[in-house]
């Protein structure tokens, strides 16, 4: 039984608050993604919970014993680095083998660790090789291997996987993520890249401004943002934005974007209306919500201009002008479209809308 809680953590190096006021709980074999731009926190977050930094305020407990005085050494953790830190001198055996022989594990202990350690990764023929030696997916396995040797109660990760290739990187986050499903380890993993969240993660926490704005699974955090910043900050291309002056009229609920006025249904309308805190809003609505046409249809609703198409081969990625806003549409490569610069009709699905306070920047729908 590992599991993680932080309450109240803050950091701050001299007038910069790095972290502030994060709290968070990690399940046993729970595998959670602190996610976020860089100077978000997460990584000064993680390097607390490792022993590397001292909190000015706050608790870390590891499986209910409280932390905060305990030396790195002492917290039965096990760190992955973004360089990896493999000592170069070092054979693969003796990188993966150092962190038992500075705990003076007998030596067929050693051999046994490292070797079934080197199985598991698929590394067993790497043993006698140097760093150098290594390609970067290898490098990354046996920095995974030295954090696996000591069977840690927390596994640790800081950007593990972005020194490799785009198409490497894809590969050994499934990897990772059996591997983690199969030990069950309990982990604490940092990336700014939303893909690896999303794609790894059992929950997200994602940070801004050394606080934590929304922890949910990834699904939830992906389809009910929390705040405006969550919104934009998951999705590629991200969420679309139209400000919108909300507007009551013969009892309904109407929200006019300059580039069109879209009537909200009745029972969405007096939810709304309850939860606003001015007459100004934000609507979001992702690209792959958006509809385009050559022609209206019932689905559209507001004309723009055709500025650029960029295919993706499974898709086409649209860029229209409308009025003062450029707005993005991901669009299957069949759907007809006009000429570049050309008229053509736009609408979204109108039950993945989303709708933000403009004032304090809160989901509201």
């Amino acid at each position: 039984m590992s599991k993680v809680r932080v309450l109240g953590l803050r950091k701050r190096f001299d007038k910069t608050i790095a972290v502030d006021g994060v709290s968070f709980e990690v399940g046993d074999g729970d595998f959670v993604v602190l996610l976020g731009p860089s100077g978000c926190g997460k990584t000064t977050t993680l390097r607390c919970i490792a022993g590397l930094e001292t909190p000015d305020e706050g608790e870390i407990y590891i499986d209910d014993r409280l932390v905060n005085d305990l030396p790195p050494k002492d917290r039965d953790i096990a760190m992955v680095f973004q360089s990896y830190a493999l000592y170069p001198h070092m054979s693969v055996y003796d990188n993966l083998a150092f962190p038992l022989k500075m705990r003076k594990y007998p030596k067929n202990e050693i051999e046994r660790r490292v070797k079934e350690v080197a199985r598991l990764l698929r590394i067993e023929d790497l043993l006698e090789r140097r760093p150098r030696q290594l390609s970067g997916g290898q490098q990354q396995r046996v920095a995974l291997g030295r954090a696996l040797v000591r069977n840690p109660k927390v596994w640790l990760m800081d950007e593990p996987l972005s020194n490799l290739d785009a198409k490497l990187r894809v590969y050994m986050r499934a990897e990772l993520k059996k591997l983690q499903k199969d030990l069950k380890i309990t982990t604490i993993y940092v990336t700014h890249d939303q893909a690896e969240a999303m794609a790894m993660a059992d929950k997200v926490a994602v940070m801004n401004h050394g606080k934590i704005l929304q922890y949910a699974p990834p699904n939830v955090v992906y389809e009910k943002p929390a705040d405006l910043f969550v919104a934009g900050f998951l999705g590629s291309p991200p969420m679309n934005f139209v400000e919108a002056d909300l507007i009551e009229r013969d009892s309904k609920i109407l929200l006019d974007a300059g580039i069109f006025v879209y009537q909200l249904p009745d029972e969405v309308g007096s939810v709304v209306k309850g939860k606003v805190t001015s007459n100004k809003v934000v609507l979001g609505f992702r690209p792959e919500h958006m509809i385009l046409s050559k022609n209206k249809i019932p689905e559209t609703f507001f004309q723009a201009n055709l500025y650029v198409v960029e295919p993706m081969g499974s898709n086409l990625i649209v860029d229209i002008k409308a009025g003062e806003y450029l707005l993005k549409a991901i669009v299957a490569p069949t759907v007809e479209l006009p000429p570049l610069g050309e008229r053509v009709w736009a609408g979204f699905i109108a039950d993945r809308l989303h709708l933000f306070d403009a004032k304090t920047e809160l989901a509201i729908l």
